[in-house]
């Protein structure tokens, strides 16, 4: 596809496509590059008719390459919820998971930086992939970052949250070191995708690393805590996370001076804290996290000079025949609204997906629940495939309206809870999600059944939209 056909596709202004390709016009920085000048401009965008997923091999029996599947999710076409490309990487056994964009709308107003390629990391390779979505139906692979070059230049491993940043570059979370000890640190990336060097200056303080979010007109940027890689990888164990080898910390950071400012330990009731969450309003000092293992939302926000975080919701454990222990919900993933008003996150082993409304961030109200698999016995069919997995990763739509889930959270720990999926692959559902009084439906048209994939099942992890989701963007 041509420049020209490109900027077309993404809805560039004729003027400023123009001006791009040369041309003598000119135009203010308007949306043409699937960024946008704020969030209520993306929250009034087109709505999604594609999404990526990775669809993953990798524990699961099957050698095959992990893919990068491409879904049509625009109710009008017949191929609506089908898988209607498939990119296989070089190599086997990458573990794809998280993955992001090379430009998003903290970069708005920069008619060289277009949101055209997806940064995919292999979590368990540390291998780096660069996709390019020149034609969005037909995503390439345009370069590959081998771990060896990874580990020689930054002493890194085990790729996590990918972040565009204004300048043009892009941020990563490594879990670990090169021999895939704790604590890790964050590797950067030029807008050429080539490795520069890691972001903090020390990682004094440091004990895990996982997840990140940074709110520049805080001056700040928060992290959490997984473990290292030679822990997560061989599977869950109980006496890992007596030894103290699972996080439960969050760590914020000043953001332009690159270091560690001050920890806040969440305790017994915060036990490794995944995925965190500022608020969209680039103002705010307020966001989220989920503690996985404690099953519980905590809510940070500043208070003079100091961060501070306590728990607003808990998801009470729940006796299972043949379980040694009450089942936590394990919350798995977490993710706001743009507009910051509704909160959604999955329980992976309870099964359910709930909705708060969050307008008042230290008190959420419960609005919405829905179950989908799980160990609890809560689990559905839908269109004659049982669901299995437990909720587990989220995306919502800009406009707030439909959640998209799927079921894998990595290989090992699916294979310990959910073994059957190894067999029936992942599922994708997409939920409708009431924006004025709360409350959420399953869409009962919508399914892909990684299950009959071309190689044999594949299971399915984080979700991207080509003109940005609610965790893509950060506005300056």
């Amino acid at each position: 596809m041509k420049r020209r056909d490109f900027l077309a596709a993404v809805g560039c202004a004729p003027a400023l496509a123009k001006a791009l390709l040369g041309g003598q016009e000119s135009s203010q920085a308007v949306c043409c590059d699937r960024t946008y000048a704020t969030v209520e401009d993306a929250m009034k965008s087109e709505r999604e008719k594609l999404l990526y997923v990775p669809g993953i091999y990798t524990y699961s029996g099957i050698a095959k390459p992990d893919y990068l599947a491409t879904v049509d999710i625009d109710p009008h076409s017949p191929n609506y919820s089908k898988v209607v490309h498939r990119l296989e990487m070089p190599h086997v056994g990458d573990e794809l998971h998280h993955f992001g964009w090379n430009a998003c709308s903290s970069c708005h107003g920069d008619p060289t930086k277009i949101r055209r390629y997806l940064v995919l990391p292999g979590l368990r390779s540390s291998r780096i992939h660069i996709v390019d979505t020149v034609d969005p139906r037909v995503p390439s692979l345009a370069r590959v970052i081998e771990p060896e070059e990874i580990a020689r230049k930054t002493n890194l491993s085990a790729p996590h949250t990918v972040h565009c940043l204004a300048d043009g570059r892009i941020m990563i979370s490594m879990l670990g070191d090169a021999q895939g000890n704790g604590p890790g640190g964050f590797l950067l990336l030029d807008d050429e995708f080539n490795i520069l060097d890691r972001w903090e200056k020390s990682t004094h303080g440091m004990k895990f690393n996982y997840d990140f979010w940074y709110q520049p007109r805080q001056n700040v940027m928060v992290s959490s805590e997984w473990g290292a890689p030679k822990t997560i990888e061989p599977g869950f164990k109980l006496e890992d996370v007596k030894a103290g080898k699972y996080g439960q910390r969050l760590l914020f950071w000043d953001w332009n001076a690159r270091h560690l400012i001050q920890t806040v330990d969440l305790g017994k009731e915060g036990l490794i804290p995944l995925e965190v969450r500022f608020h969209h309003n680039p103002t705010s000092s307020h966001g989220f996290a989920g503690a996985a293992l404690s099953s519980a939302i905590w809510h940070w926000h500043r208070k003079g000079d100091r961060w501070q975080a306590e728990k607003v919701v808990q998801v009470e454990p729940v006796d299972v025949p043949g379980w040694p222990f009450p089942v936590p919900g394990l919350i798995t993933d977490v993710l706001l609204s743009l507009d910051d008003r509704w909160l959604y996150f999955s329980n992976y082993l309870h099964g359910d997906v709930r909705q708060y409304d969050v307008a008042d961030p230290a008190h959420p109200k419960l609005t919405g629940r829905l179950w989908l698999g799980g160990v609890l016995g809560k689990g559905r069919e839908l269109q004659g495939k049982k669901l299995i997995g437990g909720a587990q990763m989220l995306q919502l739509s800009l406009d707030g309206k439909r959640l998209y889930v799927t079921d894998s959270l990595y290989g090992t720990w699916d294979r310990q809870f959910y073994p059957e999926m190894l067999k029936a692959g992942s599922y994708l559902v997409q939920i409708d999600c009431d924006t004025n009084q709360g409350g959420m439906k399953l869409n009962e048209r919508f399914l892909v059944d990684f299950g009959r994939e071309p190689n044999g099942p594949a299971r399915a992890h984080e979700m991207r939209f080509p003109g940005g989701d609610s965790t893509s963007d950060i506005w300056n």
